[in-house]
């Protein structure tokens, strides 16, 4: 917990101003400390168990496993040598020290929309706030050639976007209009959201980079470490059409409300970001995210509950080997109406969760098992247990088929080998390095 003490106070302290002046260099660094919640820097740059910002978390990718950085102020192995300069041009243009292109898992293309005030109180806090930590990153498990580093400088030429002059991220007014745009510097700046859930082509760019892009920004269904991220907009049934700004802030602050509960990548984010952000910057990302529905006149399909299903159950009438399962192992939880316990269980009926074309994240779930983080609003860490040994490949195929088509749910159905295939993918995730 000692680690986590500097970004704790920094967002409960007050709400920070970002108007450039500083009483001394401790509200500055105070100030890098709230940001680097922002930005989310724990949730990738601190390995399990491992020690803070050091690096060595191996984030998944379509070609291997990538493993982030070392950000400490270690002048060996860390960014103890970097000037701010060097820092800058790593964070908007996503050239390192050294002059070569990291991989687009550094979210730069995000990082480069900061402001000057929030890069510089960053800088200060990571060099002269963190604890140095002597560890040489690791290199990424890359077969040779692809690995090479050159092609990123290609890559950064055709896709990511040069740095503009930022977005406005100082204001603290409580109108409505500067409620969204904080919220917008927020979730397309130092937040990120983009990289998981808008979806990516090919060579793995963003397809929309922010909001004036077009819908396909936030709009879900881009795979990260075999989990696929929703859609965060309100024009679609997977998204959040139905969730009003109070649910995703309880849902930001918690990692759970009347909808479903956080999973996978996701934990991470509301234990080291979300969840220590302060609740003016929460109001204001819910705010811009609600702003993203469908084009004027286009009507949106909200979740309707059918309780032909509940009835069945209800009554001891097994329409699926699907339910079968799902009465054996789940409904003691989620309820035999897919209702839940919401705060504790979550629901299954109208989670997002099971309303897409790709049904990977509850075969995933349903394998893995799930750990909500306990985090100071809500400090219960409730676990659900791992299916992988008790529940086979065409089991579990059922189950999510049955959840995806019931209580009114436009989820996709499963296969067996679809469910082998991610059985693998997420074995191999829970071997140890080097195995």
């Amino acid at each position: 917990m000692k680690r986590r003490l500097l970004p704790v106070l920094a967002g409960a302290i007050c709400v920070l101003q970002s108007s450039g002046a500083y009483a001394d260099n401790a509200d500055l660094i105070k100030r890098g400390a709230y940001v680097a919640v922002l930005g989310d820097c724990e949730a990738c740059h601190t390995a399990h168990d491992g020690k803070y910002l050091a690096g060595g978390l191996a984030l998944q990718s379509p070609l291997g496993a990538i493993y982030s950085t070392n950000i400490t102020p270690d002048r060996n192995t860390g960014i103890g040598t970097w000037s701010y300069d060097d820092f800058v041009r790593l964070m908007r243009r996503g050239i390192r020290k050294d002059g070569s292109s990291v991989y687009p898992a550094m979210p730069y293309p995000s990082y480069s929309k900061m402001t000057d005030e929030d890069l510089q109180a960053l800088y200060a806090y990571l060099t002269q706030g963190v604890a140095p930590v002597s560890l040489k990153n690791r290199a990424p498990d890359i077969p040779w050639l692809l690995s090479a580093r050159w092609p990123l400088a290609i890559w950064r030429l055709l896709f990511a976007p040069s740095p503009a002059p930022p977005l406005p991220s100082a204001s603290y007014d409580e109108t409505p209009d500067a409620l969204v745009e904080r919220g917008r510097y927020l979730v397309e700046g130092p937040g990120h959201c983009g990289s998981c859930h808008t979806p990516r082509n090919l060579v793995l760019a963003e397809k929309a980079q922010t909001a004036t892009d077009g819908p396909k920004y936030l709009s879900g269904g881009f795979i990260v470490d075999n989990w696929v991220a929703p859609s965060l907009r309100s024009d679609d049934v997977g998204g959040l059409v139905g969730w009003t700004s109070e649910d995703i802030v309880a849902f930001l602050k918690t990692g759970r409300n009347r909808y479903g509960a956080t999973f996978g990548a996701m934990n991470g984010v509301i234990a080291h970001s979300t969840s220590l952000t302060n609740d003016h910057d929460l109001a204001a990302i819910a705010a811009f995210l609600k702003t993203l529905g469908p084009p004027p006149g286009v009507s949106v399909e909200t979740f309707r509950y059918d309780d032909a299903v509940s009835r069945q159950l209800f009554a001891g009438k097994m329409p699926s080997e699907g339910a079968k399962i799902y009465v054996d192992r789940c409904a003691a939880c989620h309820r035999t109406d897919g209702r839940g316990y919401p705060g504790v269980f979550p629901p299954l009926a109208g989670n997002p969760v099971l309303q897409g074309p790709d049904a990977t994240s509850a075969a995933h779930i349903i394998l893995s098992g799930g750990r909500l983080p306990g985090v100071s609003a809500a400090p219960s860490s409730l676990v659900m247990g791992s299916y992988r040994e008790v529940l086979d490949d065409q089991q579990i195929a059922d189950l999510v088929t049955f959840l995806g088509q019931s209580w009114g749910n436009h989820g996709a159905a499963m296969t067996a080998p679809q469910v082998a295939k991610i059985r693998q993918a997420t074995t191999d995730e829970r071997r140890p390095a080097g195995d």
